[in-house]
């Protein structure tokens, strides 16, 4: 019999710590070898990290929302491999099922109430993917919703997670960012009529295009125009960093908050393979899925509301970068076109910049770009 000390393992993207979200094991239970031990939260992404031992649980360091140091105690093992397995269950007890999912609907449905056994998945393998889940929470909205008679006035709900990272990001960003706004309205008429020429004579199966596809081709074009929109502050050494490559963040909405993905070398990507990577990586980043390095290293970010993005916004830019392009919703409108009033597709583009380093004038020159690849999508792929 042997005791393990297992300490937090290097998690990879700089991260010096992690915050401990949940525990999958407690003292004194068996566990086996790369089973799940504990969820981490880095500033990165959510992180599962598995048990490195056979043995017993003698103890774990930190609860959830306490952060845990690269290299500290995280658990401690007794090990034996002459140790008797543990005993069989009678055979009128349900032997538990260790299902196959990602962190985040594990926790989605620990906070619904849902066991996950119950659950059969459709994904490789049996894998339970969201799509399984909300199948079962709608199916289960139907029944008998608990007694509120005794629940209390006020619900106390810590700040911890992917929340907390959340609103350290924005107030820091808000604190140390002069932001300034520029908003602009675009005629995405003849775009919308592209748009839907692209989508009826696509392949069976692909995928419909959205206006986002063109909408980050068209600001690939601008950056071209304007590179010192495309950069980071490094404000430890007061120097701006200027990218010739375009590594585009996309802001996703999940369930446990909003994550930026990012689309790597973007300007090197046609348009279906940019409508394929923002497909890919907004899945990705809502059920769980997405790696530590796909979520950092944006250059500049997009984010979008779609048919809820309302006439105009401010948003809160992603530092270190410089800009963040707010796409508002299109709607259909009375305008004066070739000195007519006539009935328009018109969108507006609401962004922030970080007046520090970006003149009002370069940020109009950078929309106006945008604009102009918009309204005249032809030049999309000149």
């Amino acid at each position: 019999m042997s005791r393990y000390v297992f300490k937090l393992p290097d998690l990879g993207e700089g991260a010096v710590d992690a915050e401990i979200l949940a525990w999958r094991v407690a003292a004194g239970e068996e566990v086996k070898e790369d089973e799940p031990l504990v969820e981490v939260l880095t500033q990165k992404a959510t992180i599962e990290v598995p048990a490195p031992v056979a043995g017993r649980v003698l103890s774990t360091t930190g609860t959830p929302g306490q952060r845990v140091a690269v290299g500290a105690e995280l658990a401690v093992f007794e090990t034996d491999s002459a140790a008797p397995p543990p005993p069989k269950p009678h055979s009128d007890e349900a032997v538990p099922r260790r299902v196959a999912t990602s962190p985040a609907i594990r926790r989605r449905a620990r906070e619904a109430g849902i066991d996950l056994t119950t659950i059969p998945g459709t994904g490789p393998h049996g894998r339970i993917v969201l799509q399984d889940l909300e199948a079962q929470l709608g199916s289960s909205a139907g029944g008998a919703r608990p007694a509120t008679d005794s629940m209390p006035e006020v619900q106390e709900i810590p700040v911890t997670g992917l929340r907390r990272l959340i609103a350290e990001q924005v107030t820091a960003s808000a604190r140390n960012i002069p932001h300034f706004s520029y908003v602009e309205e675009v005629d995405v008429t003849a775009l919308e009529s592209l748009r839907a020429k692209l989508n009826v004579t696509a392949e069976a199966g692909t995928a419909a295009l959205t206006y986002l596809p063109f909408i980050v081709r068209g600001l690939i074009r601008a950056l071209a125009r304007h590179p010192q929109c495309n950069a980071h502050f490094d404000a430890s050494r007061q120097m701006l960093l200027q990218y010739a490559a375009v590594h585009l963040g996309i802001a996703v909405q999940t369930p446990q908050g909003l994550k930026v993905p990012v689309i790597k070398d973007a300007q090197h990507l046609s348009l279906q393979e940019i409508a394929a990577e923002i497909r890919r990586l907004s899945s990705a980043a809502r059920d769980g899925r997405a790696r530590p390095q796909e979520l950092s290293g944006s250059t500049i970010t997009v984010t979008s509301l779609g048919k809820l993005g309302g006439i105009a916004s401010t948003p809160i830019i992603n530092q270190p970068e410089l800009a963040i392009i707010g796409v508002n919703r299109a709607v259909e409108r009375p305008v004066v076109h070739g000195g007519v009033i006539c009935i328009r597709r018109m969108m507006n583009l609401s962004s922030s910049f970080d007046h520090r380093f970006i003149d009002g004038f370069d940020a109009a020159g950078l929309i106006q770009t945008l604009r102009e690849g918009l309204e005249q999508p032809a030049l999309l792929f000149m």
